[in-house]
């Protein structure tokens, strides 16, 4: 594991983006105080974030992410007339 400032971090990025690529951890101090840790995304955690797993996945080459950032909008529902759609579901299955 490595320890760098946020100066340090701009100046040398190349160079420590190599690094986590290598598997190394950056801890990432702002005044001597730990504000982020950088890491591979081949290491994620079980409770990562949405937009990390999706990283994961596009580098595993199961997905390709869009080339311009799009914010994701919250869902809502579409209202159906007649049975639920879970219902039609099931009887289609049997």
């Amino acid at each position: 594991m490595y320890i760098v400032g946020v100066r340090e971090l701009k100046n040398r990025l190349t160079y420590y983006l190599g690094l986590t690529k290598e598997g190394n951890r950056i801890v990432v101090t702002d005044r001597g105080t730990p504000i982020a840790v950088l890491h591979s995304i081949d290491k994620i955690e079980k409770n990562a974030g949405f937009e990390e797993k999706l990283a994961l996945l596009a580098r595993q080459g199961k997905i390709r992410l869009p080339k311009k950032r799009t914010e994701l909008t919250s869902f809502r529902p579409a209202k159906v007339k007649g049975k639920p759609v879970s219902e039609t579901v099931v009887e289609e299955r049997r």
